[in-house]
């Protein structure tokens, strides 16, 4: 299996886009937006998923941060259904419980083709982190597992800094993704599914 790789680019009038990941990278990421935190978030995405992630994101942020995260999750999710093709070969679930400090975090995903996601995360308990306002995370990853066509598990276990429970958040996901992506020989390039698809 090669290295499995998508480009991106999207253009509206609240957004522009462009977005390179190749999943089977080395955790390098070089993420240009105006949002320090989501740049950071991004960044440790990569790191703990070994994905390589190219982001340059503009957005209207003189009226909210929504418009530019709900964008961002549509190409990103875009990019990852891209790169992965039909799926053959693939472990396909992925499952993770990660702490952070006092934050406990469980995540698992599903590469079925079918885009779901649960996100029982109170509001309140994220807050406004930086320009980023609660409710927006919530649209990011529904984007992202919209056009990705997976579903997606984000359950709070514990936690009291909003800080860690999303860094908790979006290492957890990196570490299913990878999990999920990762080969299983035992399929000899199958597809991990009964029907013959995850498309």
């Amino acid at each position: 299996m090669g290295n499995r790789i998508a480009v991106v680019s999207r253009k509206t009038t609240e957004t522009e886009i462009r977005l390179r990941i190749n999943l089977d990278g080395e955790g390098k990421a070089n993420i240009q937006s105006n949002l320090p935190f989501l740049n950071h978030m991004l960044t440790l995405f990569c790191r703990h998923g070994f994905f390589d992630l190219e982001v340059k994101l503009q957005g209207d942020l003189e009226v909210d941060t929504h418009h530019t995260l709900e964008d961002l999750g549509i190409s990103l999710g875009r990019a990852i259904k891209e790169a992965l093709g039909e799926k053959a070969g693939i472990q396909r679930y992925g499952f993770y419980i990660l702490p952070m400090d006092e934050a406990l975090v469980s995540i698992a995903l599903d590469l079925s083709g079918r885009g779901r996601l649960f996100f029982p995360v109170p509001a309140e308990k994220i807050g406004k982190i930086g320009e980023i306002e609660a409710e927006v995370w919530k649209e990011f990853f529904l984007a992202l597992t919209s056009e990705g066509a997976f579903t997606l598990h984000i359950d709070l276990l514990k936690g009291e800094n909003r800080h860690h429970i999303m860094e908790a958040i979006f290492k957890g996901l990196a570490r299913s993704l990878a999990q999920a992506i990762s080969v299983e020989r035992k399929l000899k390039g199958d597809i991990p599914s009964s029907k013959g698809t995850l498309t």
